[in-house]
């Protein structure tokens, strides 16, 4: 046993020596140092107090989103429409804070309406998914990614329509919203103690629900194999659907953090990618919730740091994407090795 352990960090480790060096070519190839990218990206996100807390605030809706795709993996789900399940939440967030905002509801209720609002908006969306594969046939994939689509329209529609700023039609977004219905967060900083502990709470709810509860149990044999999970008395499609609604609360969760903490207003790019980004840690950890916590930061990290590129080396900042999804890609690939190695054996 500790032989194979040994062989399968083996193989991870060679996976990410892999992505690096393959990093470093396309970087050599751009025409520019590696060593000062990387070291770059390092500075960007750990250089300074105020670097670190945009990591945190970056980290906290990436926990949600993990969290949420781990569920839906579980099931044998790829719920790609996590991205207008976020955007959705962050619509619905919106909403509820507009309305409330000139009544006599105390800040702290018109926060958690929000929030509530944020998460059923977010469920709903993911549940519309669940519908259109159970009910309609179409894969979630392809079902998830029109309603990605069709949660930004609906956005952009709002911002430039309904709830645009007074005297102006802007894509920049919707009028920012009056400091008290702001999450609080660090003096001087952009980070929320708050938005981080509804992350991490959310990640302890997950890995304990896939551990070993009934709920998770099901969730995985669904997964495995649902003809067979069928067979023997799991409602597979109610299971299936339940997978996507709570993997659309967290998204909505998400979108309504990055409403009341990071934006505080609806911007027709408010997911930040989070979304798609959850959907790589949660590959890249192999769909274990014991590592997505730190595999997140990390991702986070990355995201945050690879903004000095533009500044500093004149690179597209997209690099630190790039690195990501390479990264991904040969642990998926080197993964795939080690499996059929030990098969072969």
């Amino acid at each position: 046993m500790k032989k194979t352990r040994l062989l399968t960090f083996g193989f991870q480790f060679g996976a990410l020596i892999l992505a690096l060096l393959f990093t470093t070519a396309v970087l050599l190839l751009a025409g520019a140092p590696p060593l000062q990218a990387y070291l770059y990206i390092i500075k960007g996100s750990l250089s300074s107090i105020t670097n670190i807390s945009n990591v945190l605030s970056a980290w906290a809706p990436l926990l949600l989103t993990t969290s949420g795709v781990l569920i839906t993996f579980a099931a044998g789900l790829w719920n790609i429409g996590i991205e207008g399940q976020i955007m959705v939440g962050a619509i619905f967030t919106t909403g509820a804070l507009r309305i409330l905002l000139n009544s006599t509801v105390p800040t702290g209720w018109i926060l958690l309406i929000g929030f509530l609002a944020g998460m059923v908006g977010g469920a709903f969306w993911a549940v519309l998914a669940g519908i259109l594969k159970t009910f309609g046939g179409v894969n979630e994939i392809f079902g998830g990614l029109g309603l990605n689509f069709v949660a930004t329209a609906f956005a952009l529609y709002l911002i430039i329509g309904p709830w645009k700023r007074p005297g102006i039609a802007s894509t920049s977004g919707t009028l920012m919203f009056p400091d008290i219905l702001w999450l609080p967060t660090l003096p001087k900083l952009q980070f929320s103690v708050w938005a981080l502990g509804l992350g991490v709470l959310v990640v302890i709810i997950v890995y304990f629900i896939l551990r070993g509860t009934h709920l998770g149990l099901r969730l995985k044999a669904i997964g495995k194999n649902s003809k067979a999970a069928f067979l023997m008395g799991v409602p597979t499609w109610q299971y299936s659907v339940l997978a996507f609604l709570l993997c659309g609360v967290f998204a909505g969760l998400a979108g309504a953090i990055q409403v009341t903490s990071v934006y505080h207003r609806l911007t027709p790019g408010i997911s930040s990618g989070y979304g798609f980004l959850g959907l790589m840690v949660a590959m890249l950890i192999n769909y274990q919730a014991i590592w997505a916590a730190p595999v997140a930061l990390f991702f986070a990290a990355l995201n945050i740091g690879g903004i000095q590129l533009p500044i500093v080396l004149k690179l597209d900042s997209s690099l630190s994407g790039v690195l990501q999804g390479i990264l991904v890609l040969f642990v998926l690939m080197v993964e795939g090795a080690r499996q059929r190695l030990f098969k072969n054996r």
